[in-house]
């Protein structure tokens, strides 16, 4: 009946709250009762109900001293408590009654059971709380029928308020824990969608991805199997080797199909498998046409890009290039609509990375209302993985003066291509 209900809970009553003064709240609540009650019931029992001295301290000591346990095991308090209150109570049978004196519990007895009774609702459960205050009830009504002549009546305001302090300290109790399941459930939620959008930003590079290597697999095997008629005086070890490359070619085009079928299979971007996959992947030269789109939008931008456009991109940094300003400027319209927006694609100094910028200002207060007021990030997830995909760097955040940026460095030269079919 007295199993606690967290006995090794290492954490004290208020343990979790971020302010350090409320931690420290039961203890000094604790340290002041004790100070206070702890001479008043040794000098009350001893000199005005006529218990001996020494009986009179150690039940001073068992009903107050638990009071600092009770910071940790509430229920464990309490039981000491109640007993020495009991014990008490049947001690001072043994004296003759005094006139205008409490009994079976002394004030003092009954400001620490109220107390211990409040710490006990704030972490036992309700099945707990009701055998205490059953107990309470029990005790109080026995002791009166052994001597109705000394109960004075004190003992029924005991049992309503230890009630009523164990309904508000369950009810307080249940709702920090709600709130405190609610907050983690979000933490998880959150942390989920986090983990769901990385996986369908994975998905959809892999399936681009596949399209990019799948053309250059494509003609590797073309070139191979038409060697042999576009060069004259091929020896036969070189006609078996062209042979031995296309198959081998075939053979990973084949495997490669074979996965982006996996990947199609459960459609996480809800595309659906229709021709638009099957289109040609967007690069650099798609720019302007996506920034005449967002300005037809609503969405004030300026481009700078190099005429001519530079030659002999990788296609992995050609498509990430124009993945990347997709995004950033599909973020500018969702959380800062009409804010003018600059969106700069140049090459770098030595010629051996691709530079992309979008830098938006604040969006005007009274003309473009935010469609979204907060944001969780996972746009950022997707430039992210991109440019880990070809190796580069991606910078972003608030600007001091208002507005954000977007600024990416995409190496032409890299290894990893393949890294996001072992990641």
């Amino acid at each position: 009946m007295f199993k606690s209900h967290n006995p090794t809970r290492p954490e004290p009553l208020f343990g979790r709250s971020p302010r350090r003064w409320v931690r420290r709240l039961p203890y000094g609540v604790a340290i002041l009762f004790i100070a206070a009650l702890l001479p008043v019931t040794g000098t009350v029992l001893s000199q005005d109900h006529g218990l001996h001295p020494d009986l009179a301290v150690v039940l001073a000591v068992l009903q107050t001293l638990p009071l600092l346990m009770a910071v940790r095991r509430p229920l464990l308090a309490w039981a000491i408590v109640f007993v020495a209150d009991v014990g008490g109570a049947v001690a001072l049978l043994s004296v003759p009654a005094q006139e205008g004196r409490p009994w079976p519990w002394t004030p003092m007895s009954i400001v620490g059971m109220l107390l211990l009774t409040l710490a006990v609702g704030l972490r036992e459960r309700r099945r707990t709380l009701l055998a205490v205050w059953l107990l309470l009830l029990s005790a109080s009504v026995v002791l009166r029928s052994v001597s109705p002549e000394r109960s004075d009546g004190s003992w029924v305001p005991l049992i309503v308020l230890s009630g009523v302090l164990l309904v508000v300290g369950g009810a307080l109790r249940e709702r920090g824990d709600a709130q405190r399941a609610l907050a983690e459930q979000e933490t998880i939620s959150e942390a989920e969608r986090a983990r769901r959008t990385l996986l369908e930003e994975r998905t959809r590079i892999a399936r681009e991805l596949h399209d990019v290597v799948a053309h250059h697999m494509s003609v590797i095997t073309v070139q191979a199997d038409s060697a042999p008629y576009r060069l004259d005086g091929l020896p036969s070890e070189a006609r078996e080797e062209f042979a031995s490359i296309a198959a081998t070619a075939r053979e990973s085009l084949t495997e490669m199909r074979r996965l982006l079928g996996v990947l199609r299979s459960e459609d996480a971007s809800g595309e659906g498998s229709g021709g638009s996959e099957r289109a040609p992947q967007p690069g650099v030269e798609r720019i302007p046409q996506l920034v005449e789109a967002t300005v037809r939008a609503g969405l004030p931008v300026e481009l700078s890009m190099p005429d001519p456009l530079p030659t002999g991109v990788p296609q992995t940094v050609d498509l990430s290039a124009y993945r990347i300003t997709q995004e950033a400027l599909a973020n500018v319209v969702r959380h800062a609509p009409g804010a003018k927006t600059r969106v700069s694609v140049t090459v770098d100094a030595d010629g051996s990375a691709l530079m992309v910028l979008v830098v938006n200002a604040t969006a005007p207060d009274a003309d473009a209302p935010p469609l979204e007021t907060s944001g969780t990030g996972h746009g950022l997830v997707g430039m992210r993985e991109r440019v880990r995909l070809v190796g580069g760097t991606l910078d972003t955040g608030p600007l001091p003066g208002g507005g954000f940026r977007v600024a990416a460095r995409l190496p032409f030269t890299t290894n990893t291509e393949e890294e996001l079919f072992t990641a």
